[in-house]
């Protein structure tokens, strides 16, 4: 048996060549050589100066959080203008019809109700943007997606997860033909 500090290329462990990590030649760790990362210039953070950094990254949040509100607001949603939705006569007592406002990526529906009146509305469920539908065996507009109910002649939700009620349309018939004027509280 040898003495394992007799031999320098061995390192003590009896392994020849040299176990990882345990050093090269020099008599330094081999992960020197892949990692030559030193603390040499490193200067240590005192919890004074790490609380100020934290309070300014935090300023700095709040400002822009404040910023994006505000820019927010100052935009104006499109309320749309008049737009010909359909022949009144096409779209008779207890029907619907589905249609696009303010803007061709806007799902709408105009729903004729018993005794003439005519509501239109943002098809898009105010819970989660799914699309609601008129049922008229059940006289409501119904969201499937999380059973959303709203009054179609008012457009408040009546049952299920909404809590808002769907954005209404100002509509109006003109020599026969239903328009649309614009998004009301837009």
């Amino acid at each position: 048996m040898t003495d394992p500090g007799a031999s320098g290329s061995d390192h003590g462990h009896g392994v020849d060549p040299p176990c990882i990590g345990c050093g090269d030649a020099d008599g330094q760790p081999i992960w020197r050589d892949e990692f030559p990362v030193t603390s040499e210039g490193e200067e240590r953070v005192a919890r004074r100066d790490f609380t100020r950094y934290l309070l300014a990254a935090s300023g700095v949040f709040a400002a822009g959080t404040i910023g994006a509100a505000a820019w927010a607001s100052l935009q104006r949603s499109n309320t749309g203008g008049p737009q010909r939705i359909v022949e009144l006569a096409e779209v008779p007592e207890g029907t619907d019809h589905l249609f696009r406002y303010p803007t061709s990526a806007d799902p709408a529906i105009l729903v004729h109700l018993a005794g003439g009146e005519l509501r239109a509305f943002s098809q898009r469920c105010t819970h989660l943007g799914c699309v609601v539908f008129w049922q008229p065996d059940r006289d409501r507009l119904y969201c499937p997606c999380h059973e959303g109910v709203f009054d179609p002649g008012s457009g408040s939700a009546v049952a299920g997860p909404p809590d808002r009620p769907l954005t209404r349309i100002d509509v109006e018939v003109r020599d026969g033909v239903v328009w649309a004027n614009g998004v009301e509280g837009a």
